[in-house]
């Protein structure tokens, strides 16, 4: 393992691999590496000839100071597990080596609109613009590769293919399924702030996503009636603050419109804050094409599940 801390020896690193004809996968990460990053650094080392994993808690995407202070730390089991996982570079700039004039504001950022500004981004202001802002450093320095990430953070994900498009960045961003504990509470390094009775009550989340996946394999297609059924599992416990729970096109993340069903690949995300910890997940399918009013004599056509989406964490 190669640990790396100047953006400038990192760059040069990487554009030495791709000279011999190696290829390049990236896996950025803001630490506390957890299984769910191992499994992007495991699938990066398979797919690719050398894994670089990124170590950076990026301020930019932090509203609260006192949340960016809490954000957990610990370099030296983060260099062990990425080695263990399979990879050969990690890079861990300071704070003034990504942004030189920190802590005064950066001059140049990214935004992404539309796909940035709800769900997330309309709980945390600004959230994403430090993502993309700094998603977009990291990409200039890696250079051409595969960049892989978890779909338990499915917004950002969004958020970066769409940049990655409207930019026409050279990197091919592969998302890859979330990663669970035998419970089904997914996998974040925000976790091991939950205390035993908010790890507890963390699982409404989960059970929030299965509530609106079952209904969706029961045939229903009204987004209010799959929400409700999210909804419901998210309220009862005085630990659960309910944020969203939300059934939404997976490309756009969007809401269908009024009076229409939903179809096509569809997206299912839930957000509350549980004890004081801010805690996401979701889920999806795709659907066969909407059916918007009854066939005469009151039947609808069958609606055929198609498959759950593969789309190709952590905060």
């Amino acid at each position: 393992m190669r640990v790396i801390t100047a953006a400038p020896a990192f760059a040069a690193a990487l554009e030495a691999e791709r000279a011999t004809g190696r290829r390049v996968g990236l896996v950025p990460t803001m630490g506390a590496l957890h299984a769910g990053h191992r499994s992007l650094i495991e699938r990066a080392a398979a797919e690719c000839d050398v894994v670089a994993v990124t170590v950076f808690v990026n301020p930019l995407q932090f509203s609260d100071a006192s949340d960016l202070a809490r954000y957990p730390r610990d370099l030296d089991r983060d260099v062990a597990l990425a080695a263990e996982a399979g990879a050969q570079i990690l890079f861990a700039p300071s704070v003034t080596e990504m942004y030189p004039s920190f802590p005064a504001p950066v001059a140049t950022s990214v935004r992404v609109a539309a796909v940035s500004e709800g769900l997330e981004g309309a709980s945390r202001p600004g959230h994403f613009d430090g993502v993309a802002t700094v998603v977009a450093k990291l990409f200039s320095l890696a250079g051409r590769c595969r960049a892989y990430f978890g779909e338990k953070d499915f917004q950002q994900l969004v958020v970066v293919r769409r940049m990655v498009s409207d930019l026409s960045i050279p990197v091919a961003v592969v998302g890859c399924p979330t990663v669970r504990e035998p419970d089904g509470l997914a996998l974040s390094s925000r976790n091991v702030r939950l205390s035993p009775a908010a790890r507890d009550a963390a699982l409404a989340l989960r059970r929030a996503v299965v509530a609106g996946m079952a209904a969706l394999e029961a045939g229903v297609r009204d987004p209010a009636v799959v929400e409700g059924a999210m909804a419901g599992e998210l309220s009862g416990d005085p630990l659960v603050e309910p944020d969203y729970a939300v059934a939404v096109d997976a490309a756009t993340l969007s809401a269908p419109e009024a009076g229409r069903a939903l179809a096509g690949d569809v997206r299912l995300l839930v957000a509350a804050v549980v004890d004081g910890v801010r805690l996401i997940d979701n889920d999806g399918m795709t659907l066969a094409a909407s059916v918007d009013a009854p066939r005469p004599g009151g039947e609808r056509p069958a609606l055929q599940l198609v498959g759950a989406v593969t789309y190709g964490e952590d905060h």
